[in-house]
């Protein structure tokens, strides 16, 4: 087998030699997989181990340095891809994992049924997704998913959901009931946290004053993620001489990108919009902003709003999965593909950051305040654990 593996033999052994493999399907920048990141990172008596069913991507190497034993499959398309699950089923049977916790559908079919024919019980699928509609997802996704769903009976032992809204469509789509629960995602407030100089560092780099209203939105480029929706709603902002900049950050949001280019000279925003592409250091760029504003037609649990508000960094969002729950305030939130009431939250929220200082202050301790006493890293963490471990410890073999 050509796997790409490194081991970290300091990590092989942990308390009560537990080991836990995680499938997912890929490695690169995403809500899902950055949660998989943060929880290996956090979950200190564990042993873990990292499959990726393509390659290593953006977090591969984040993963190893953390002391996470990581392979990459660098498996080929559909037709071929029915060799490579032999390969992951040997990669199973080698690693003897206690557990197997799969994410998202690709990975939850593809590693759930590698698990139980390479003799793993004990299996968890980890489900991301809260719309699957034509037009919105891929016809191989919902296809996918629907076979999930046939298969959830049998295969997983409970299926985890990272958000209430993904746990209510999952089981209109004819997912076990029984088996479905919630596990929201979790952040580390020491990494995303208030940062003065992270703001002025960003600030200055992108040649930004001090006291301009600085907006963002850090999402990759998708139709799911609906940039249209934002920069329609800037230009209406805009129309109403509010002085702002706005930051968008994400693969695929640079000057080389026509589609959104166009748009933006489109609605005259030229100046007002700066792409600034895919950036590693997402706690600095939240610190940079006045306001997060979240666009999407779709999500699941959206980690932006929890990572900006950690940072101190207010939020907007439309209506999409587990956002108003995580932002705890209905006014801030509104109807997708609405960009007039998008706008007039922004317009709201930007006078208020122009006239009343203190409550503007008010706002930001309650956004962090809000994300530290319901959306801990460790609250998550301890989640996962008694989640996979709950039966086990009372004598299930996983293997």
């Amino acid at each position: 087998m050509n796997f790409n593996v490194v081991r970290d033999n300091q990590n092989l052994t942990c308390h009560n030699d537990k080991t836990v493999l995680h499938v997912i399907t890929g490695l690169n920048d995403g809500g899902a997989e950055s949660v998989l990141v943060s929880l290996c990172q956090n979950s200190k008596n564990i042993r873990h181990v990292v499959v990726s069913l393509i390659d290593e991507g953006k977090y591969g190497s984040i993963l190893r340095k953390s002391g996470v034993t990581v392979y990459s499959l660098n498996m080929k398309p559909a037709a071929k891809s029915i060799f490579d699950i032999f390969k992951l089923i040997k990669l199973i049977r080698s690693e003897k994992p206690d557990i197997v916790q799969t994410w998202m559908y690709h990975a939850d079919l593809a590693g759930g049924i590698a698990a139980r024919l390479a003799g793993v019980r004990n299996l968890y699928w980890g489900v991301h997704h809260s719309v699957l509609e034509k037009g919105l997802s891929k016809r191989s996704t919902i296809m996918i998913a629907r076979i999930c769903a046939l298969l959830s009976g049998w295969l997983p032992k409970k299926i985890i959901c990272c958000a209430n809204k993904a746990k209510i469509v999952h089981d209109n789509l004819g997912y076990a009931a029984r088996k479905l629960c919630v596990i929201p995602n979790g952040y580390d407030l020491s990494r995303f946290r208030p940062d003065n100089d992270a703001r002025n560092r960003v600030r200055a780099e992108f040649g930004l004053g001090s006291h301009e209203f600085i907006i963002g939105n850090v999402a990759r480029f998708d139709p799911l993620k609906d940039h249209s929706n934002l920069l329609q709603a800037l230009a209406q902002v805009k129309k109403r001489n509010i002085p702002f900049r706005c930051l968008l950050i994400g693969k695929g949001l640079s000057p080389k990108n026509p589609d959104l280019m166009g748009q933006i000279a489109k609605l005259a925003l030229q100046d007002n919009v700066l792409l600034i592409g895919q950036c590693s250091d997402v706690p600095a760029i939240m610190n940079a902003l006045d306001l997060h504003v979240l666009s999407s037609l779709s999500e699941g649990f959206p980690n932006v709003l929890s990572e900006a508000m950690a940072c101190g960094t207010p939020c907007i969002s439309t209506d999409v999965g587990d956002a108003s729950e995580i932002l705890g305030d209905q006014k801030v939130c509104c109807p997708s593909r609405d960009s007039r009431a998008l706008a007039d939250i922004i317009i709201e929220l930007a006078l208020e950051w122009q006239s009343i200082p203190s409550s503007w202050e008010a706002r930001k301790a309650a956004s962090r305040r809000r994300i530290s006493e319901k959306y801990s890293i460790e609250n998550m963490v301890e989640a996962y654990e008694t989640c996979w471990f709950d039966t086990h410890e009372a004598g299930v073999s996983g293997r």
